[in-house]
């Protein structure tokens, strides 16, 4: 299943896309929230009878497609050429940073800059969501915490991430600095580790990767995240970017106001921003 949100900001509507058309559920279930990554929740929705669920007419916006997400736990360095390029060793385990839950907008939403900000950037990555609590889970039991799959567009300003000392978070979680969408793709119609992604910045390719070339498996993250923290439903982990990022060129390459950037994983959909200047 293709599970989403529609609608404007904060009145977003749960759907299901069905032929490349949005149904909506919104008489079936309030919201697409932790309570209905269950494989509960997930059963019920897939029995039903979708051909009599109400068409959605026209092209709304699309929200980000899991609502109340209790935490962003993002991978770093997660693909070798990524961390050539940034000169630095493949970690020997999974580096972990938060990204705040504040960030996160629709999957064609427009992205803030933030103030004083010279150096922000783009990262393609394969986002986790998680189905069921998971906590101290093995590599062999993951797949079992997962409800789904979706695009996460991890924005980046380098200067405030790397340059200014602390944790990368703060460099990670200005407002919209965590696209999220277009939609949730259940695990049945996904394996993880054969997905090409991209990212064009005006219409030029830079990123062109795929996730045959992790570091570390999704179900390694999985299970390696949950020996640290609990994982609950609703949990979002983008796994980690390939190589082509701004920071990466020579001289570096960073966004400003009125670039347009796309993004897309095969099987998870596209994204589509334009970059705008922060506005009080």
């Amino acid at each position: 299943m293709k599970l989403l949100r529609y609608g404007p900001l904060g009145k977003e509507k749960p759907g299901i896309l069905i032929d490349g058309k949005i149904r909506d559920l919104s008489l079936v279930i309030s919201d697409i929230g932790p309570e209905i990554l269950a494989p509960e929740g997930l059963n019920k929705l897939q029995k039903l009878d979708h051909s009599a669920l109400p068409l959605i007419e026209g092209s709304p916006r699309i929200g980000a497609p899991v609502a109340g997400v209790p935490k962003l736990v993002c991978v770093g360095l997660n693909y070798t050429d990524h961390a050539e390029e940034t000169g630095q060793k493949p970690p020997k385990e999974p580096i972990l940073f938060m990204k705040a839950t504040s960030a996160i907008c629709g999957p064609d939403d427009d992205i803030i800059i933030p103030k004083a900000s010279q150096k922000t950037d783009w990262e393609v990555e394969l986002g986790i969501v998680i189905g069921t609590k998971a906590q101290y889970v093995s590599e062999a039991d993951a797949a079992k915490h997962i409800a789904g799959y979706c695009l996460v567009d991890d924005v980046s300003e380098r200067e405030f991430q790397i340059e200014r000392g602390g944790n990368w978070s703060k460099g990670k979680s200005a407002d919209t600095f965590a696209p999220i969408g277009p939609y949730l793709v259940t695990t049945d119609e996904i394996d993880p580790q054969n997905l090409d992604l991209f990212c064009e910045v005006n219409g030029e390719r830079l990123q062109n990767g795929s996730t045959r070339n992790m570091i570390f498996s999704v179900y390694q993250i999985v299970s390696y995240i949950s020996q640290f923290m609990t994982l609950l439903p609703g949990d979002i982990i983008p796994t980690g970017t390939p190589a082509g990022v701004g920071m990466g060129f020579k001289p570096p390459r960073f966004l400003k106001p009125g670039d347009l950037v796309k993004l897309g994983i095969s099987g998870l959909g596209e994204q589509r921003h334009k970059m705008v200047a922060y506005k009080i």
